[in-house]
């Protein structure tokens, strides 16, 4: 039997907490920063984890993740 495959798209955007939660970056904190207010962007810094429902998807593209 060969090895499964993981979905590179999604190897290189999410990652899995020690408990096996999904991790994921904000959106909107790439570029055209200077119009958004300064509590938007406080808001999108850093990482959280993603919601049940978006977890499951993401757990059947990543089969050795988490």
């Amino acid at each position: 039997m060969p090895k499964m495959k993981s979905k590179r798209s999604a190897a290189k955007r999410f990652s899995f907490t020690g408990s096996g939660k999904v991790k994921r970056n904000h959106a909107f904190h790439r570029h055209n920063l200077t119009h958004k207010s300064q509590a938007s962007k406080v808001g999108t810094r850093g990482t959280t984890v993603a919601a049940d429902g978006d977890a499951k998807l993401i757990k059947l593209m990543l089969p050795y993740g988490g």
